[in-house]
């Protein structure tokens, strides 16, 4: 749903020329240094990219589902590393707030999420709780006002830079499953929290992930979101369905960039007399990719509409972000094709998106999982 075209066109216009005049520019910084220079993060937070799905009443821009993978659709033309840092702010890091804190809790920590002050962090993960959450070891022990918590926590995106983790942990242990595991917030500094270094990745150079650990680590019981055991779960599948959405439309954006770039280089690059863009397979890759990304678009709008009107949108979600990021891959491949040797080194940008983009099929549910949600969705839409 998008409440005035008027405004949204001029964010999304906005949003654009951001991309294009600063962010792109500084994508080889960001990867020879592995992080985000300090002035783009400032002006980050002076757009209100920190908080653009968070409430206006807690200082954020208060977009609508199908708003924010529109401006996704922009933002994700760049190196991953910057839509990151803003990532968890709007989504897995801030939303269980949101969603199921109480009043106080949205007010303590809200303002400063929406505004960039305070980074986010989403802690669910595992050394050996991935794609089965619900069997994840970390326990928070209810010590009279306080819960302690062990356990460690693997691959957290931002965790280096974060100030903030929403803590998934399991309050009851004689409830096995996910309906034993309660969501904590966690400030960063906590006596008994730690993190390990910061993880050598494959590629998205900038966006940083590491394990987050807990050693006897005393949680007020206060920081217990909506002050509910064993919702936890819920809290978590909330945020991911909508998580879902927006990483489907970053990969989409990605897949325009990647295009973009394969179709400039084979309309400039000559082979026997002629550009390369005048030959039928390379016009079949390229109408390939076109076609996979209008697609792709199509899906996350629906389903972003449908969310918007409250609707169930789980199934629609996993579509999206299946079908979308495995699009993706396919267009980085096919780009890399297209630019032939050249794809292989790092002069020309694909070269750092054909690695960055690969993760796009692992977070926020892995494609297998995503095939299982939908398929045991059908199968319970069927049998009722």
């Amino acid at each position: 749903m998008i409440r005035d075209p008027e405004t949204q066109a001029l964010l999304e216009e906005g949003v654009r020329r951001f991309v294009q005049e600063a962010l792109v520019p500084r994508e080889d910084e960001v990867a020879e240094t592995d992080r985000i220079p300090a002035d783009i993060v400032a002006q980050m937070k002076e757009i209100g990219l920190f908080g653009l799905s968070l409430p206006e009443e807690y200082g954020g821009l208060g977009v609508t589902m199908e708003e924010e993978v529109r401006i996704a659709f922009e933002l994700g033309q760049t190196s991953p590393a910057f839509r990151s840092l803003i990532g968890t702010n709007n989504g897995i890091g801030a939303m269980g707030i949101y969603l199921d804190g109480t009043d106080e809790q949205k007010q303590a920590y809200l303002p400063s999420l929406a505004s960039g002050d305070l980074i986010g962090s989403f802690a669910l993960t595992e050394p050996e709780a991935g794609s089965d959450a619900g069997a994840l070891k970390t326990t928070a022990v209810r010590d009279g006002d306080h819960y302690i918590l062990n356990g460690t926590k693997r691959f957290i995106t931002n965790a280096p830079e974060a100030g903030l983790f929403t803590v998934m942990a399991r309050t009851d242990p004689g409830i096995k499953g996910a309906a034993g595991i309660s969501a904590f917030i966690v400030e960063a500094g906590t006596p008994g929290l730690s993190l390990g270094k910061i993880d050598k990745k494959m590629g998205q150079k900038g966006a940083h992930t590491c394990d987050v650990i807990f050693e006897d680590c005393k949680v007020p019981a206060a920081n217990l979101i909506g002050n509910r055991e064993g919702v936890g779960f819920k809290t978590a599948m909330k945020v991911l369905d909508k998580g879902r959405l927006h990483i489907a439309a970053v990969a989409i954006g990605a897949a325009k960039r990647m295009l973009r770039d394969a179709l400039g280089f084979a309309m400039n690059r000559k082979q026997f007399g002629q550009p390369i863009s005048d030959f039928q397979l390379v016009q079949g890759m390229l109408a390939d990719s076109k076609t996979e990304i209008y697609a792709a678009e199509c899906m996350v709008i629906d389903a972003a509409r449908k969310r918007d009107e409250g609707k169930d949108v789980s199934i629609e979600a996993s579509c999206a972000k299946y079908f979308s990021t495995e699009m993706c891959g396919r267009v980085a491949d096919r780009a890399v094709q297209i630019h032939g040797g050249s794809g292989y080194v790092s002069d020309y940008a694909i070269e750092r998106f054909y690695r960055d983009v690969r993760l796009f099929r692992l977070y926020e549910g892995t494609s297998q999982v995503q095939q299982v949600i939908i398929a045991r969705g059908l199968i319970r839409g069927a049998a009722i």
